[in-house]
Formats: structure tokens, sequence, C-alpha cells
């Protein structure tokens, strides 16, 4: 109750927990139950006098096809919580995005094998070449259009607990369920993009509404 009371005086959504002092731009994306596998994203901006305004969407997009809530790698689920968005990626060349951004190609990967110790972090190796499991890792230059562009959702990553899940972004729309991304359309994802600015400290709460 006291989450929610917090959320309607700062302008949140109900459940959505205040950020706190130096993030001042918020990315919600909420689902009506834990197994929806499609929800509301929006994208809220903190004002001088610290409420809260929505500056992008509403809009529909897709999570995982296991829906919300605890991830573990190959659960094809979508993390329940609030998390850092920290960099973007993708195959085309950076959109006018103010965050670190890197066009990939088919040596750029995200390391999904838990036995390694870069498990859940980007990689640049040359296919056949790589110290870990290939066919435990994305190679993002390979995954087709729903990373043109991408935004990493900074889950499970200090620390890195393996097996606890990899690889989530908000990416976009494939036009299906997820394996646990979020899935915008891409004219959402490159107003994203746009929008987003490291200096603002942006976060993701993921989570039901």
């Amino acid at each position: 109750m006291a989450v929610d009371a917090a959320a309607a005086r700062s302008g949140l959504p109900p459940g959505v927990p205040v950020p706190p002092v130096g993030t001042n731009q918020l990315v919600t994306v909420l689902v009506p139950s834990a197994s929806s596998t499609s929800g509301v994203l929006r994208g809220w901006r903190r004002e001088s006098g610290g409420q809260w305004t929505g500056v992008l969407g509403p809009v529909t997009v897709r999570v995982g096809t296991a829906g919300v809530g605890a991830a573990q790698e190959g659960t094809s689920r979508t993390p329940r919580g609030t998390f850092d968005l920290p960099s973007a990626f993708g195959r085309q060349p950076n959109p006018g995005t103010r965050m670190p951004y890197r066009q990939v190609g088919t040596s750029d990967w995200w390391v999904s094998d838990p036995h390694s110790p870069s498990y859940n972090t980007y990689r640049h190796c040359a296919p056949g070449t790589c110290d870990f499991n290939e066919s435990a890792g994305e190679n993002l230059g390979r995954a087709g259009p729903s990373y043109d562009y991408a935004v990493v959702i900074g889950y499970n990553t200090t620390p890195v607990r393996p097996g606890a899940g990899s690889a989530f972004f908000v990416h976009v729309d494939a036009g299906v369920p997820s394996q646990g991304c979020v899935e915008v359309p891409r004219a959402v994802e490159v107003a994203l993009l746009r929008w987003l600015d490291p200096a603002q400290h942006p976060r993701i709460t993921i989570g039901l509404g």
C-alpha cells in the first residue's frame, strides 16, 4: 500500500516503485498477470518538482512466452523488477541515441553459456574462435531484424549469477512472444533510443499492473 500511495503521489502507475534521486527517466512495462505475454510500455520523465510525466506511449508490447516473473536460463520468462538501462546496440547504425551504442555484426555475441566466465556479457570474436560455447550464445549480427535496434536490460549484472538468466533486451518486435525480452514496434524502439539519455540514469520497471 505504501508503494501504491507513493506512486500515486508521484504520477506513476500503482505498484511502480518511485526511482531514487538521480534517475530522471523511467520505462515501465506492465502486464495484467504473471502469465501474460503482452503488456503496456510507457516512458516517464521526472519533473523539477518530483512529479513524473508520461512522455512515451502507452504502446502494447510483447514479453516472454512464459510471462513475467523469476527468470532463469532457458525459461523464456521476462524478469520482474527494476533494472538499469546501461547501453544499446543494433545491426543498424546509431539512430540518434545518446546511449552508448554498438553497431553489431556476425562477430558480436551475448554469452548465454552459464559455464563461461563471460556469462551474460557482450563479447567480440569471430565465429568458431570464441572461448565459450557458441551454441549457448546469441550471435547478435545473425539474430535478424529484431536486433536492428536494442536496449540492454541490466538484469543479473552485479554480480552475475550463472544460470540466473542472460541476454534480456528491449528490441524490435519479432511478431511473436519472446524468449524473455521486451518486444516493441520498430518506430517505438527508435523513439525510445532517441529519448534515452545516460546522464538521466534511465531505468526500467517490469511488473504487474
